[in-house]
């Protein structure tokens, strides 16, 4: 699976939400300022956005947006599917489960897909906008680095 250019950036804008405060509207000329995107593209996030209810839009002056739900019930998961639709490694469809495959091999990599897939769910839906904002700050350690398994230096 792969994040898309969307997923970052509506990941980035919320993230830029929270760390700005829930309750004070941000303009998207600020959230585009602010996080170096695209302001005609933000706004397309920020309606997907809204339409999942993850922000909250206030009109006129002084408008803008704001999480519509606090950081700490936000995930990576909610984020990326709001604007990616459901996380997935692929569209291969599921594997037969009494063992009766169309094709060689075919039904155990289909299970494998799905567990993986499965993996970057939970994992995704494990982070919340609130412990990236703290990781952000400095108040939280950032992910730990892939670990080293031997493998580049085999492979080198």
């Amino acid at each position: 699976m792969r994040v898309s250019t969307r997923g970052d950036y509506a990941s980035r804008a919320l993230l830029s939400l929270a760390l700005d405060g829930v309750d004070t509207p941000v303009s998207v000329r600020d959230i585009a300022a602010r996080t170096g995107l695209p302001q005609p593209y933000l706004e397309q996030i920020l309606l997907a956005l809204k339409g999942a209810g993850l922000v909250r839009s206030k009109r006129g002056v002084g408008g803008g947006y704001v999480l519509a739900r606090s950081p700490e019930d936000i995930t990576l998961g909610d984020i990326v599917s709001a604007v990616d639709g459901p996380i997935t490694l692929g569209d291969f469809g599921e594997p037969h489960t009494d063992g009766a495959c169309d094709h060689q091999g075919q039904c155990v990599l289909l299970a494998v897909w799905a567990d993986v897939g499965e993996h970057m769910r939970r994992h995704l839906d494990g982070l919340h906008l609130a412990d990236l904002a703290r990781m952000a700050n400095g108040e939280q350690p950032w992910p730990a680095p892939p670990h080293d398994d031997g493998l580049d230096a085999a492979i080198s």
